[in-house]
């Protein structure tokens, strides 16, 4: 299998480290996933990638991205946002915790048919060209709390992190980014304005411009996406088709400001 394959596996190492983003178009049917867990496994091994996260005991690695059927979505209280069929602005996964996971994967089983459901992706290097430099320092610091949705609280006494919204890797130019601003409080007028800074660029034609739009042709069934979650923003318009679905997987936990 290709996922075995050492020159494969190196490349798309190097063009994880290089770009942050890649596309593969799988030209099989896998509807397990063989190939992502054991493409995962191998950069592992090789390359000094964190395992993937178990989402619980009985689901593994391996998280469905699908709606939730509207009886069992009215019936639960803590519903995640991505088994929704409304539209997720841009965020980074995970951004509620100490230590997100750097990378994280989707893989295609079913898109969107019904004109919806297109996955977009952004540079936070070029959203952060566009802040003022006061602002990028404000975000920097450890003035934001950061609240642990519901659905996803694992201890009742931590609820919450208190922390900075981008870290600056110096001795290689590159900018982390952690953002969900549903969940992001601001602790200081002067992370306030950043914040409010940030959401008013997020929201301009400047940035549309920069805007990557992977719509279900671009990604149809056996498609796989592998994103820096800390160097890209992704977000998702609203999903018209309850078949759409989707596979993903995260991995290479470290705490935030750590390579």
């Amino acid at each position: 299998m290709e996922s075995q394959n050492i020159q494969h596996v190196q490349q798309i190492d190097q063009h994880l480290k290089d770009s942050g983003f890649l596309k593969i178009s799988l030209k099989f049917d896998d509807d397990e996933c063989n190939y992502l867990q054991q493409l995962i496994l191998q950069l592992h091994k090789n390359h000094a990638h964190g395992l993937p996260i178990t989402h619980s005991s009985s689901k593994g690695w391996l998280w469905d991205v699908k709606p939730m059927p509207a009886a069992l979505a009215n019936a639960t209280t803590n519903q995640a946002r991505s088994e929704t069929m409304s539209n997720f602005p841009w965020h980074t996964d995970c951004s509620y915790e100490v230590s997100p996971p750097r990378y994280f994967a989707l893989q295609v089983l079913h898109e969107d048919r019904c004109g919806g459901g297109t996955l977009s992706i952004l540079d936070s290097a070029r959203l952060m060209s566009l802040l003022s430099p006061q602002t990028r320092l404000t975000l920097t610091q450890p003035e934001f709390r950061i609240t642990v949705p519901p659905e996803f609280i694992k201890d009742e006494n931590k609820t919450h992190i208190t922390g900075s919204v981008i870290w600056v890797d110096k001795n290689m130019g590159k900018v982390h980014l952690r953002l969900r601003s549903d969940i992001i409080e601001p602790l200081t007028k002067c992370a306030k304005s950043a914040l409010e800074e940030l959401q008013r660029v997020l929201n301009s034609t400047e940035i549309n411009a920069q805007v990557v739009d992977l719509t279900p042709e671009i990604l149809p069934r056996g498609s796989i996406v592998m994103i820096d979650n800390r160097r890209w923003l992704h977000a998702r318009n609203v999903v018209r088709d309850p078949s759409r679905h989707l596979r993903r997987v995260r991995w290479d936990v470290r705490p935030f400001g750590e390579m």
